[in-house]
């Protein structure tokens, strides 16, 4: 089978086919995040007949509408947006939607003595030489363009200036390559396609893809979900967005969505900071009970999977559901209410959260159980065991989609208590809590999710830090505190040991540094020896400690053992297993507690 056709196209037809929207290339579908001296070259490379590349667009599927005729679908771009965008800037005028989402013209002016092009500015403006705009002499009068420019240079030759402004006007005159895609190809291949297609070897993600299924439907107010997808995700990360949308984006400033979301503008949390790719996969699989993406896709399309059909109820439906998953997503009452819980099992920092997989599942979770109307304080419980459990057992690392679905799926079907306990037995049994955690917290990277999770506990049992009497562990991590090590590493290092042997998790402990600088490179048995003279003489010179039972309890909240008040390097190998043990009981006395 073809899977694509490639033509030329004049550049005035691919513009008129944006104008109609017979191509889809919404006005937020991405930034434009060329600068003007891009759009500038652009115009150049076409004034002077050289190639500028094919655009791919990929085309919608006809559709059955309700009435039983067929609807032909549109074509999306899905790789030559900033061209074409910078095309309908220069050469018709039309604003785009900058790095910002600000909308701002480009105008590029024309020398047309010296044949170039360059970005207006305040000395062009002020320069008869040049044609200040020439999108305002492309869909003009030529002759009227020449008689008012000979009126200012009355000394320009004018068989060269009018030759150089018929090349102008000539431009959309010009070829550009168009390779369209099959309506009949499936996402991956539509990928493959375009990632041998492109030199550049950018990968399409599947959530592009949705995006621009979103962006290029009018009739279900496709491109105002888009926009709120977008708008949502940039707030999140920088609240102060919220003024450019109302100063430069007023028809969306009058939508229920932006009532919905603006909240955010006062908004300063980043603990769960999603991208559009995190809001689509939670909205989708909450309303949808699936987990690939590439049905979403289908689905939008109207698909009927068991007629291989395309119909119009379908596509209305779908655009439905995924508006409501967006709306349950950006709700400000369930995301705070989510945040609350993710924090309540001690996940107060984003850096003690790098699965974003394992958080998105666990708004699905949230949202799935609250629609399912399940009690309250339940939800609290399940969400925050899930969390743990997935990122304890790596369950969304790599490709999740084919574990979102089951998983959904699962949860559909039965009781999510009845789902979650055979989790549970299956891969949180005894040997993974007395064995295998054990083994995974025998490691030298200080990312491990398995320590993130040893901090989590920490956290939520209000611990102190290292040898601290009042400073919590919660207040080192959300202050920027630092990890600093029980042996000291330079003392270890001056022993000989390497990176992988004094970097160990189990080695690890959040200190104040103050109390770091006092240890310096001594091994535990000499600054242990500071501590105990520091309680017999109440002076306080390396801790605030100053009592034997405060310091066995700081010990055990750290899970230190007692026993490193008297080590040194022979000991130093035993410790690490120690520890490990002491830490995996605390990280199972916490799930537990969850």
């Amino acid at each position: 089978m073809q899977k694509y056709a490639v033509n030329q196209h004049l550049i005035e037809t691919l513009l008129s086919w944006v104008n109609s929207g017979e191509i889809a290339i919404p006005e937020i579908q991405r930034p434009f995040v060329w600068d003007s001296s891009k759009v500038r070259d652009l115009m150049d490379s076409l004034y002077q007949g050289y190639p500028v590349g094919y655009v791919i667009a990929w085309r919608n599927p006809h559709i059955k509408l309700k009435d039983g005729r067929l609807s032909e679908g549109k074509k999306i771009l899905i790789d030559g947006q900033q061209r074409i965008t910078a095309l309908t800037a220069a050469i018709l005028g039309k604003h785009v939607v900058n790095k910002i989402y600000q909308r701002v013209k480009i105008k590029i002016a024309f020398h047309p003595i010296d044949e170039r092009f360059e970005v207006q500015n305040p000395a062009i403006l002020k320069d008869t030489t040049w044609i200040h705009d020439i999108s305002e002499a492309i869909n003009g009068d030529l002759f009227e363009i020449a008689d008012h420019y000979f009126e200012r240079n009355p000394d320009a030759d004018k068989k060269q200036v009018r030759n150089a402004l018929s090349s102008l006007v000539n431009i959309p005159k010009k070829q550009i390559g168009l390779i369209e895609l099959s309506p009949d190809l499936d996402i991956e291949t539509v990928t493959e396609i375009f990632i041998r297609i492109n030199s550049k070897g950018v990968v399409l993600s599947q959530a592009d893809f949705v995006m621009s299924k979103i962006a290029s439907n009018t009739e279900y107010n496709g491109n105002e979900l888009r926009k709120a997808i977008d708008y949502f995700c940039h707030l999140a990360v920088a609240p102060e967005f919220y003024k450019h949308i109302v100063d430069n984006d007023e028809d969306f400033a009058k939508t229920e969505f932006f009532k919905k979301i603006q909240w955010l503008k006062s908004e300063n949390e980043d603990l769960y900071d999603p991208d559009y790719n995190d809001l689509i996969r939670v909205a989708f699989t909450t309303q949808f009970n699936r987990g690939r993406l590439a049905d979403l896709v289908s689905l939008l399309s109207g698909r009927n999977f068991e007629t291989r059909s395309y119909e119009a109820t379908i596509a209305e439906r779908s655009f439905a559901l995924l508006t409501t998953g967006v709306y349950n997503f950006i709700n400000e009452t369930n995301f705070k209410r989510f945040l609350m819980i993710i924090k309540s099992a001690g996940f107060i920092s984003p850096k003690l959260v790098r699965s974003q997989n394992a958080v998105n599942f666990a708004y699905i979770v949230y949202l799935k159980l609250k629609e399912l109307e399940v009690n309250s304080v339940a939800i609290e419980s399940f969400v925050r065991r899930w969390l743990v459990y997935s990122i304890l057992t790596g369950r969304y690392s790599g490709s999740p989609e084919s574990v979102f679905d089951y998983d959904i799926k699962q949860i559909s079907q039965k009781p999510f208590d009845e789902y979650l306990k055979e989790k549970e037995e299956g891969e949180l049994s005894e040997a993974f809590w007395s064995a295998s955690l054990p083994q995974s917290l025998d490691t030298s990277v200080a990312s491990s999710p398995y320590f993130h999770v040893f901090l989590a506990a920490q956290v939520k049992a209000n611990d102190k830090g290292f040898l601290s009497r009042d400073v919590l562990v919660s207040d080192l991590i959300s202050l920027r505190g630092d990890i600093h090590h029980l042996f000291p590493r330079d003392y270890l290092k001056k022993k000989g040991l390497d990176r992988g042997k004094y970097n160990q998790i189990a080695n690890y402990v959040y200190m104040q540094s103050e109390i770091n600088i006092k240890i310096g490179n001594k091994p535990p048995k000499d600054y242990f020896a500071v501590v105990n003279l520091q309680k017999q003489n109440n002076n306080q010179q390396l801790s605030g400690i100053s009592s034997e039972q405060q310091l066995l309890d700081n010990l055990e909240m750290n899970c230190v053992p007692p026993e490193i008040r008297q080590m040194d390097i022979d000991d130093y190998n035993d410790f690490l297993v120690v520890r490990r043990k002491l830490m995996a009981a605390k990280i199972k006395a916490y799930y537990h507690s969850l």
